[in-house]
């Protein structure tokens, strides 16, 4: 069985806009005419025509409980409008912020490029690797004779070599031989 303490709570909680789209949320109004459905406006006109009903049949205080409910929800639109309005204008200043920062960080990017342009010394240079400094010893390259340059005694160079001349073929004596044989055998015949 639950207390009396935890229900109350949760009637006074029930229709308390949790921070929602109160302005166009639908509401369902117990009042002394019954139940009134609608957004928080559509109440308020509800209920104010209802006031003006029972005025008009000289029914004070029917007019006043009407009046009381289209002020509830008066109230309850005021403020869903001002947390509306505060969130809105909270966001335009973020916007504000985070255009003058770029507006900032675009002025300091056209000011180095301009600077950078004016002055080439300014502007990045490639790596240049100086071949002819030693090597420091933790820097795992190997010393070649070309790296040290004068520590190496230089070899002069030897002129370059003629090509031989070849011997010239010996007459082919053998040739001449078997010549004569060919030819003899056809004097022969």
């Amino acid at each position: 069985m639950r207390s009396s303490k935890s229900r109350s709570r949760a009637k006074n909680n029930r229709n308390r806009p949790s921070g929602g789209n109160v302005v166009n949320r639908v509401f369902d109004s117990s009042g002394p005419e019954g139940k009134v459905r609608g957004t928080p406006q559509q109440i308020i006109d509800k209920y104010n025509q209802l006031a003006r009903d029972a005025q008009l049949s000289n029914d004070r205080v029917a007019a006043e409980n009407f009046q009381q409910h289209a002020e509830h929800y008066l109230r309850l639109l005021s403020e869903a409008q001002r947390e509306m309005e505060a969130r809105r204008e909270e966001q335009e200043r973020q916007n504000r912020e985070r255009q003058a920062e770029r507006d900032r960080e675009r002025a300091e990017r056209q000011e180095r490029e301009a600077a950078r342009q004016a002055d080439p010394a300014e502007a990045p240079q490639p790596d240049v690797m100086d071949f002819n400094a030693e090597a420091a010893p933790e820097s795992g390259l190997v010393e070649t004779p070309e790296a040290k340059g004068s520590d190496v005694p230089e070899k002069k160079e030897k002129p370059a070599r003629k090509p031989r001349a070849r011997k010239p073929k010996p007459a082919p004596a053998a040739e001449e031989a078997t010549a004569d044989k060919g030819d003899a055998p056809e004097a022969a015949e």
